[in-house]
């Protein structure tokens, strides 16, 4: 029997990619294995959203050619390389990293299995040139029925309801590493969901590159972003919210990757309407100058945003947002940078995360005169992480003594609705508490992003490395 490890870097739906290529490969046969040293194949699902990601790729791929090399006995291991950085470079990589036995695109992950029996094939016909199979564009979307081994916990589960991107943004590669837009039917979102609820999950994570486009690929004209959306012309986010709230069973639905440029009046009403939709908005602004949304082709305004911002805020009671911004874009000016800065300041976001830009190979912005110097661009950074600092201890501060329902990740650690699994904040509990399972918490302390229930800070090995990371 094959033994097959596999290594996801990246983001969720990277990581449901790897799912998928694990459930094929079981149902061919072949044994997954967390031990990459007992493997016979090594595949890396890798990521190149930007240069840091294409790096560590890399790096990745370079540790497990040379630790195959230190193995007397697994010399012979195959090393297979997938995801982004494959379908974004196909016919540079081969040159590149000679190491590699195969490079597949984003529409192979069903065929995975192939591939490997390939190799071993060409092994035994001493080809040992590497095989690329990367489709020149990817149209791939996953079924209800996709075998899929799911590498979260138990309890919770990425659930990818679309895939591609329409967005014309300036500086993201995506589309032309994803494809564009295509959703899946709401009977399929809903027919998995229900498998998954089946099967101990209390948490689904609904995922795209764009979650409130979806369904939208397939009417016949793109209504006008702050029209209240008519669910009877076509499937939409607001139709399946609904009927995935109907499922029974007592699990959260959380919604990630929304776009400010599809919100809708209705789509606020409907996730205020469902009791299983997390209140939790995660939605990237990128920016608040209009200069720069222009430049980055966002399809918004400044005023757009924070007329949507008081709107959601006012529809949907509790809400937590969660955003990104990028700092440090071609043409950014020290006044746009301190526009951001304010808006931050009086947005008061409850979750909040901040990139330098990064120049893509292949963006329009890539080509745009006014790149800003990278300590220009690291002091910007540093400036909006430490204002956001602050606001998120002052938000973490005044939930203490609040009571909030919470899911058990692992022994001693929980989250709320406001935060989302890997890249929020936590709450630190009693390690007896039910792991995978909903508690009831009083919230007695506060650090940071992060609160307490019932324990103590002192008690706590995370949060004194926290302080001396400090």
């Amino acid at each position: 029997m094959i033994k097959v490890g596999l290594i996801s870097l990246g983001c969720a739906k990277n990581l449901v990619d790897s799912e998928i290529m694990a459930g094929h490969l079981q149902k061919a046969g072949m044994q997954m294995t967390a031990d990459t040293a007992a493997a016979d194949v090594v595949i890396v699902n890798t990521c190149s959203f930007l240069n840091a990601a294409k790096e560590e790729s890399i790096q990745t791929i370079l540790e497990a050619h040379e630790e195959r090399g230190m193995r007397k006995r697994r010399r012979e291991q195959k090393l297979i390389v997938a995801g982004c950085m494959s379908q974004r470079f196909a016919s540079e990589l081969p040159e590149a990293l000679p190491e590699v036995d195969a490079f597949i695109g984003l529409d192979q992950v069903t065929t995975v299995a192939d591939v490997i029996r390939d190799l071993y094939a060409r092994e035994q016909r001493k080809t040992p040139a590497p095989e690329t199979i990367v489709a020149e564009k990817s149209t791939y979307i996953p079924d209800y029925d996709t075998p899929r081994f799911r590498l979260t916990p138990r309890h919770f589960a990425y659930l990818k309801i679309a895939e591609g991107c329409n967005h014309p943004c300036s500086f993201c590669i995506i589309p032309k590493i994803r494809g564009r837009h295509r959703s899946r039917t709401i009977a399929s979102v809903v027919r998995e969901a229900r498998q998954l609820v089946a099967e101990g999950v209390r948490e689904i994570n609904l995922i795209s590159q764009d979650t409130t486009y979806f369904g939208m690929d397939r009417w016949e004209e793109r209504p006008n972003p702050r029209t209240p959306v008519d669910s009877s012309r076509g499937e939409s986010l607001t139709a399946l919210l609904r009927e995935l709230n109907a499922i029974e069973g007592d699990f959260w639905i959380r919604i990630l990757y929304t776009h400010p440029a599809h919100w809708s009046s209705e789509l606020i009403e409907t996730i205020a309407a469902c009791e299983k939709v997390a209140r939790y908005v995660d939605m990237p602004l990128q920016h608040i100058s209009d200069r720069m949304l222009a430049s980055m082709r966002r399809e918004t305004s400044s005023q757009y945003i924070r007329d949507l911002i008081a709107e959601i805020r006012a529809g949907i009671p509790d809400i937590a947002l969660r955003t990104t911004f990028i700092v440090g874009a071609p043409g950014e000016t020290e006044d746009d940078h301190q526009e951001l800065l304010e808006f931050i300041r009086e947005t008061r976001f409850e979750r909040l995360g901040v990139f330098e830009y990064s120049r893509e190979e292949g963006t329009r912005a890539a080509k745009f005169d006014g790149q800003v110097p990278d300590t220009v661009k690291s002091r910007r950074w540093h400036e909006a992480m430490r204002l956001q600092r602050d606001i998120a201890a002052e938000i973490s501060a005044s939930m203490v003594g609040r009571r909030v329902r919470a899911l058990v990740d692992e022994p001693g650690i929980a989250r709320g609705q406001a935060d989302a699994p890997d890249i929020d904040g936590r709450i630190y509990v009693p390690d007896t508490l039910p792991v995978g399972e909903f508690v009831e918490l009083e919230i007695t302390g506060a650090h940071g992003y992060d609160l307490l229930a019932g324990v103590e800070p002192e008690d706590l090995e995370d949060f004194r490395d926290l302080e001396i990371a400090q």
